[in-house]
């Protein structure tokens, strides 16, 4: 590591250069695979980088499952079922290639975690156990209780940690060295420290989440899945796709916003898992309300259409004190909830409520972004050398993503981005000298400036503003009259955004100012796309527009304009393959009342 000493004529201040042939810029899932495949394959100069202390990363939140047709319970299921599953969940905007990619992977990648030491929940004869999710046709969410998340980072950081891979942590990036055409490396912050760092990087791989946390309800912490990766990519050059495609998971926790017990847990995620272990929906009325509105499949229905169901229902006054419906599964044994849904069971308990004996309190809550950075089938943008991966990334969900597939896609496509990178690798970049001066020291000179600085409006009071006119203009329902006022007000939270009072670089202040940065990219992508998309199609539900029009079968790209501003185009999604178009029109369905 060198260091640049700044005090140059132009005043720039200090930062360390760091030289690596791939940085990778999230320590999830997503980052932490990728890292294992270029180890796997000789590539020793990789780095990882993380926000948080290592280990702590958002995949840790997912609770319920990961996909893949290893048929322990339903023989018959096949990759090219799962694949049909998620083009009918992602009502055909999916990318069919991107699709198939992961589908194939994943009873691979599950066996692999298996040996990796991953902590399956099993059958009784040791078989990787695998239970039913929301619209799928067989049962195929393989499990780890309901931390399945936690259980495989930890698999994942465990085989990379024996593959001497290097990470950092407490590291967080600001903007990528781009022209782009391609990318150089990335300029960032030590968290802990408050140094500036200048990474030099042949090839970097965006692996740092969604944009869920651009809404007051949501099921991640504040300070992540801010849009960072897809506002990263899109200010170097590359496109972002299909951003209006935001999921609202059915059952984030409905609270008490003013007892301070409760209030910190608003939105957070009460699992699939539990639906998919039998829990019921009732409505203030006691009446079981699914059965009006998807009597085959019940509960287990698409996320969209559970989650408008419960909107609805508290919308005509059938709705909990709290803004929500019931959810219930005190049918279960109290030994089976322990079992199958021990973190569920544990946080209800601590918060004084017994799942084995009463209901609890949900509504739904923004939860993943089906859209991102388009890529190719490996990963790679269109700036050469730079790829995202996991959640950053679009193509793989359409419209609404099948539950249990973020986690198969991380592992799936960590492995297809590492393989095409290290037949590529060619040692760490080298930022051209019309680079440095132009966009690193300049860089580092803002957001040296932006420490400390005098301004009318506290960032913390910018930053819920902006997530309050994303649920209030771009939410579950949405019309051109609210999008386009959602436009005018995101104008305005920019002005603000501009004269905001920060703290020092070490301060939370920082980070979110940063942050409110990278949201201002993401939410006008959503509200932009959202605004041009004429329809209703899976998460995306325009009550002006309630019908899904086959002539919006096309993925909508947001790309930066020369002048600046934001344009979009729209494209023709492609046609799957011959199998998977046999399995669809093979119908496969899963029926609810298997499970009664």
């Amino acid at each position: 590591m060198s260091k640049h000493d700044g005090t140059n004529d132009a005043g720039t201040p200090a930062y360390d250069e760091v030289d690596v042939s791939v940085l990778v810029v999230g320590a999830g899932a997503a980052g932490a695979r990728t890292a294992i495949e270029l180890a796997e394959r000789g590539v020793d100069d990789v780095l990882v980088l993380g926000k948080r202390s290592h280990g702590d990363a958002h995949t840790t939140w997912a609770r319920g499952g990961i996909n893949g047709a290893l048929g322990t319970r339903d023989p018959e299921d096949s990759w090219a079922i799962h694949a049909a599953d998620t083009l009918n969940e992602g009502h055909f905007v999916n990318d069919p290639a991107k699709v198939e990619t992961v589908t194939q992977q994943m009873p691979e990648r599950l066996r692999e975690l298996d040996e990796w030491g991953m902590d399956y929940s099993r059958t009784d004869d040791g078989e990787i156990d695998q239970r039913y999710f929301g619209a799928q046709s067989f049962r195929r969410t393989a499990f780890a209780g309901d931390h399945t998340g936690e259980s495989m980072l930890d698999a994942l950081i465990e085989k990379a940690q024996s593959l001497d891979v290097p990470y950092r942590e407490n590291v967080m990036i600001t903007k990528l060295v781009s022209d782009g055409e391609s990318v150089y490396g990335a300029v960032g912050f030590d968290m802990d420290s408050g140094e500036f760092v200048l990474f030099n990087a042949g090839t970097v791989v965006l692996a740092a989440g969604g944009h869920a946390a651009i809404y007051n309800r949501h099921t991640s912490r504040d300070d992540e899945n801010n849009g960072d990766g897809a506002a990263l990519a899109y200010d170097a050059g590359a496109a972002l796709m299909d951003m209006e495609f935001v999921q609202f998971h059915p059952t984030g926790m409905a609270v008490d916003e003013d007892d301070p017990e409760w209030a910190p847990w608003s939105g957070r995620l009460v699992t699939e898992a539990v639906r998919g272990e039998g829990g019921r929906l009732f409505n203030s009325d006691g009446e079981r309300f699914m059965e009006r509105y998807s009597p085959d499949q019940m509960e287990l229905d698409a996320r969209d259409v559970v989650a408008r169901a419960i909107a609805k229902e508290v919308a005509e006054g059938r709705g909990t004190e709290n803004g929500g419906v019931y959810l219930d599964i005190s049918h279960r044994d109290e030994a089976f909830i322990r079992e199958r849904l021990p973190r569920m069971y544990a946080r209800f308990e601590e918060l004084g409520v017994d799942m084995a004996e009463e209901p609890v309190e949900v509504a739904p809550t923004s939860h993943y972004g089906m859209g991102g950075v388009a890529v190719d089938d490996h990963g790679e943008t269109a700036v050469d050398g730079l790829f995202a991966i996991g959640e950053t990334m679009a193509g793989v969900h359409g419209a609404n993503r099948l539950g249990g597939n973020s986690l198969a896609e991380t592992v799936a496509y960590g492995v297809v981005a590492g393989e095409r990178i290290a037949e590529r690798v060619d040692g760490p970049g080298a930022v051209p000298a019309r680079l440095v001066e132009t966009l690193v020291e300049s860089h580092v000179a803002d957001l040296a400036a932006t420490a400390d600085s005098d301004g009318t409006y506290a960032v913390e009071t910018v930053f819920e503003e902006l997530q309050d006119l994303m649920w209030e203009h771009a939410g579950i329902l949405r019309d051109e009259e609210s999008l386009a006022a959602g436009l005018d007000a995101l104008d305005r939270v920019r002005e603000k955004a501009s004269d905001m009072a920060v703290g020092p670089i070490t301060s939370q202040s920082f980070e979110y100012a940063v942050d409110v940065g990278f949201m201002l990219t993401a939410a006008e992508a959503v509200l932009r796309g959202a605004r041009e998309r004429t329809e209703s199609r899976g998460a995306h539900y325009r009550t002006d527009y309630t019908d899904t029009d086959e002539t919006w079968r096309r993925n909508i790209y947001f790309e930066r304009a020369d002048l600046g501003g934001m344009t979009s185009r729209v494209e023709p999604v492609d046609s799957p393959s011959e199998v998977v178009q046999d399995a669809l029109d093979e119908g496969h369905e899963l029926d609810y009342h298997q499970l009664e």
